[in-house]
């Protein structure tokens, strides 16, 4: 659990099951953003309460 704000923390292993859904590519954790970067794809994926929330319509456009 944070100490900040009672979520769940995000489990860094998951990034062996998780790939980018319009990619199938590797993805990257940003522990800052709480986000899983998919460099290939130019997205990030919102970690909401622990969740990795992999759907196409909440990612952000990087940069």
């Amino acid at each position: 659990m944070s100490i900040e704000n009672d979520a769940p923390d995000f489990d860094p292993h998951m990034l062996e099951a998780l790939i980018c859904p319009h990619t199938q590519s590797g993805l990257e954790y940003d522990a800052n953003a709480q986000e899983l970067v998919s460099k290939k794809a130019g997205l990030a994926f919102p970690i909401r309460n622990g969740i990795p929330v992999m759907l196409l319509d909440e990612a952000r456009k990087l940069d």
